[in-house]
């Protein structure tokens, strides 16, 4: 394989990376309401500038849900 080949198949490798990062960090946030969510998973969707609309516009609208404590018995 030449270089161009391989410099192709790396940068599909770090797009698919970060598009499945986006959509795990959606499926993790809570927007509100699902519509909100909904928009934003179909956003984080879209090939190879999705992940980069939601991370720049996105990322910081959703908020982690808090882990309750543990209880002990």
């Amino acid at each position: 394989m030449d270089t161009t080949t391989i410099t192709i198949i790396g940068m599909g490798i770090i797009f698919f990376i970060l598009t499945c990062w986006a959509i795990l960090d959606v499926a993790h946030k809570d927007f509100g309401t699902i519509g909100k969510k909904a928009l934003w998973g179909f956003i984080a969707f879209i090939p190879f500038i999705g992940f980069i609309i939601y991370f720049i516009f996105g990322y910081k609208k959703g908020i982690k849900p808090q882990n309750p404590t543990p209880t002990t018995l």
